[in-house]
């Protein structure tokens, strides 16, 4: 009893062959066609009959049917131009009873029309695929050198000089200091001139996680670990940094467990996925960083004394902008560059005013706030010049203040400690008065007239603090 292909009819087999996606051609050892579908025929112009016992050569163009049905070897998803069009060929050795006796040929498409359709379809998937490996590749490379930190105080110099030579090793480096100082650019100059460069820099904010995720995110997890895993598991963050450099920010928010599980990847070099039950091998050059005091936490037991010497082998400390007052504008005029490129505002400039009280103010936000009142002062401006009036508040009032010995002084003091309100509030009412009174001379009339109070009432406050006697 006859079964499966042989069962069908030839007619039926042929129409078979010409429905199929892929244009058909069959030669023998010594390249001489021995079938072609009428749809290939079409393609090339040519009728069958006349294709038939001619040398693949003469009838395809760049053919290499012939080579093929020589070599025995299969020539895949090969690209052939025929008639001013690149088809999809795919060769294959045509062997029967363990003998080559020819080769088999297909071509995706039956006209150039049909290639040219497929192209208009493909092309945006490829644009995108193209889009988002251009996007995965700059998320996994630094972006800053040692070129773009910028400052010339000493204690800046000092920092950035022991960055430098530590990038030149494998060695775990240890970066501390404020919020906003610029610690992640010092990281992403380190790996920028390191040996690892070539290779992935993963970035991660251990504060931003939730502890409960923060195992998978860093040692990924096997398909299956826990409910809405991935199928086939998903890479944590030392097996995607392989070869290159895993930066840890904020370090000092990491939970306890979580830092046993790191001491091992630093010891041994090993780490193991989430529902794993195989260590995997993997390099990277550990960079950590935090605002937080690691000395202080280590001997609150917040903090794993081994795991502290094994991130400190080199500690960068980067100084507080209010402990560099000379590159205070000299930042700020980089900042207000890039802000003018990404606003598309150019030949913007900064009153001198507002330069002094920029380079007077304590910024407990660091280079990340003053970036802020920059970007802030250029949504609100109204020409081409920053001045006193497009800065926030608490920067416009700077002039306001007065020491306590009712000196005039141009920088907020740094606050030591908070008082209540209404202590607050008395001790303000007190330095107004004072400095009324100062201006006027010590006339009480004239003082109230300034405070535009009246002088009953300056002299109740003034008997309330006190100050009568000065003046």
């Amino acid at each position: 009893m006859k079964v499966g292909i042989e069962i069908l009819p030839a007619e039926w087999i042929r129409e078979v062959i010409h429905l199929v996606a892929e244009r058909l051609v069959v030669v023998d050892r010594t390249g001489y066609i021995r079938y072609m579908d009428s749809a290939y025929c079409e393609f090339l112009g040519i009728r069958e009959e006349d294709a038939i016992g001619r040398h693949v050569q003469d009838v395809i163009e760049n053919s290499r049917m012939h080579i093929v049905a020589k070599t025995g070897i299969a020539e895949l998803s090969a690209v052939q131009a025929i008639k001013g069009s690149e088809m999809i060929a795919n060769r294959y050795p045509l062997v029967v009873d363990d003998e080559l006796v020819g080769s088999v040929g297909t071509v995706m498409f039956k006209n150039p029309q049909e290639w040219l359709d497929y192209s208009r379809k493909i092309q945006p998937l490829l644009e995108e695929l193209h889009y988002y490996k251009n996007r995965l590749e700059k998320e996994l490379q630094s972006k800053y050198t040692f070129k773009d930190l910028i400052g010339s105080n000493p204690q800046f110099i000092v920092a950035k000089k022991l960055a430098e030579k530590g990038s030149c090793s494998s060695s775990s480096i240890l970066i501390l200091g404020e919020s906003g100082t610029g610690k992640e650019l010092f990281a992403h100059a380190i790996h920028q001139n390191s040996t690892r460069s070539r290779y992935p820099f993963i970035r991660m904010n251990c504060a931003s996680i939730p502890e409960h995720l923060l195992e998978s995110e860093l040692f990924g997890y096997e398909e299956g670990a826990f409910t809405g895993a991935k199928k086939g598991g998903k890479k944590g963050k030392f097996e995607q940094g392989h070869l290159g450099t895993v930066f840890l920010d904020e370090i000092g928010d990491m939970p306890l467990p979580m830092q046993s599980k790191l001491l091992r990847v630093l010891q041994e070099k090993e780490i193991e996925r989430l529902g794993g039950n195989a260590p995997k091998t993997v390099d990277v050059r550990i960079i950590a960083a935090t605002h937080r005091d690691l000395d202080k936490m280590v001997e609150n037991g917040e903090f794993r004394k081994d795991l502290y010497y094994r991130l400190n082998v080199l500690k960068v400390e980067i100084p507080p902008l209010r402990e560099r007052r000379d590159d205070i504008w000299i930042i700020g005029d980089i900042l207000l560059k890039k802000l003018q490129k990404n606003f598309s505002r150019p030949e913007i400039s900064v009153s001198a005013e507002v330069v002094h009280l920029l380079e007077n103010y304590s910024w407990p936000g660091n280079i990340r706030e003053l970036e802020n009142v920059l970007e802030r002062a250029i949504n609100i401006l109204d020409g081409q010049e920053i001045r006193h009036e497009h800065l926030p508040l608490y920067l416009q009032d700077l002039d306001m203040y007065v020491t306590d010995n009712g000196q005039y002084a141009t920088a907020m003091p740094l606050l030591q400690e908070v008082l209540p309100l209404k202590e607050t509030v008395a001790a303000a009412e007190k330095k107004a008065i004072m400095q009324a009174l100062k201006l006027a001379g010590g006339n009480k009339l004239k003082a109230s007239k300034l405070l535009k109070i009246g002088k009953t009432s300056l002299y109740d406050k003034c008997r309330s603090y006190g100050i009568l006697e000065e003046f």
